[in-house]
């Protein structure tokens, strides 16, 4: 993907030109801030260097769909002094050349002023917005301003989510459909969900965005499997342990295992 700023819609770009070149795309999640500032910065550089998308997690207190690996971190995070604002300013000083999904709770967000995160954010080149907890039209006022700006609204879906929900999920969906691989929180598994391929294609029949499989994949072998079913895989914990534990020469040698093994997978046209 090309260094782009979010009103050329990035996401749809890189999609597009991952699909000429038959390849899924890689879209890692770190959070701001863990382990430490400096740390976090070069962190995400070395995700800007070899994932497609990067998630940029924003630390909250009460991480509720999270598992004990990105809730550690978010935590230590805080302990740190990171904020929202802390956030949009690390995401000024990384840089980034790929496009940036700003992955957070509602709260946050809504104290900082929507309005002006939209801004601010579509100012750094920000190209989309996770919410978590926003289910589609749980609340159509934020909903809509987020469409209207310049950030695409991704949309989590989950494997149980029923045809009618996931067709109103996906109406207003841009840049990528984040589909959850299994039930619970996220964290590292050791195996693909068996049901994965049907959940798939349910999401295919009423969108024909990009979907990105995320939650509990965490090695080469997994992303490989997931990269002959959907166009994107999502690693978010693995990639977080491994910073915490292997600082960021660990997290490096992750992401180019999983680069390594993105690439080895020729989709079909």
């Amino acid at each position: 993907m090309s260094a782009t700023t979010s009103s050329e819609r990035a996401l749809a770009r890189g999609w597009a030109a991952l699909a000429a070149r038959r390849r899924a795309g890689l879209v890692t999640y770190l959070t701001a801030g863990f382990p430490s500032v400096a740390a976090s910065r070069e962190a995400f550089r070395a995700a800007d260097e070899l994932a497609d998308v990067i998630e940029v997690g924003v630390p909250f207190s009460d991480p509720l769909a999270d598992g004990p690996t990105i809730q550690r971190s978010t935590f230590a995070a805080l302990q740190q002094g990171m904020t929202l604002p802390g956030t949009l300013e690390l995401i000024g000083e990384v840089g980034f050349t790929k496009p940036v999904v700003v992955f957070s709770y509602l709260n946050p967000i809504l104290r900082y002023g929507l309005t002006r995160f939209l801004r601010d954010a579509a100012s750094l080149g920000v190209a989309g917005l996770l919410l978590t907890d926003l289910p589609a039209g749980s609340d159509p006022a934020v909903e809509q301003e987020v469409a209207a700006s310049p950030l695409d609204l991704i949309r989590l879906l989950a494997p149980t989510t029923p045809p009618a929900r996931l067709a109103v999920a996906a109406a207003e969906a841009r840049g990528f459909l984040y589909l959850v691989s299994r039930l619970g929180v996220t964290g590292a598994s050791t195996s693909v969900a068996t049901d994965l391929e049907a959940s798939i294609a349910r999401v295919r029949a009423v969108s024909s965005l990009p979907i990105a499989v995320g939650f509990g994949l965490s090695t080469a072998a997994q992303v490989s499997q997931v990269a002959r079913l959907a166009e994107g895989v999502v690693v978010g914990s693995a990639l977080v342990d491994r910073l915490g534990s292997g600082g960021v020469a660990g997290a490096r040698d992750l992401l180019t295992e999983l680069r390594d093994a993105l690439d080895a997978v020729e989709r079909p046209v």
